[in-house]
């Protein structure tokens, strides 16, 4: 069993960009059901990354939580299968 779940990220709200706290997580678009195909997206060692379809700009926020947000509305939690 994983023992943690890829944070989720969506920019309903169009933000201009979205601080986040993780590196590694997975672009939704905007919420369900107007989401694009769920990416997975690494930062690797940088700070910054453009989700190559939605064009949103996750900076990369060590002062955040994994699973946090800022703006804070732009965190998405998948419903349990």
């Amino acid at each position: 069993m994983a023992d943690h779940v890829t944070p989720h990220f969506q920019n309903t709200s169009g933000h201009e960009s979205i601080a986040i706290g993780a590196r590694e997580f997975m672009c939704i678009g905007a919420k369900p059901p107007f989401d694009h195909p769920h990416v997975f997206l690494d930062m690797g060692d940088e700070t910054e990354i453009v989700c190559p379809y939605c064009s949103t700009l996750y900076k990369f926020d060590d002062t955040l939580e994994a699973d946090k947000s800022s703006p804070d509305d732009c965190t998405w939690t998948p419903q349990a299968a």
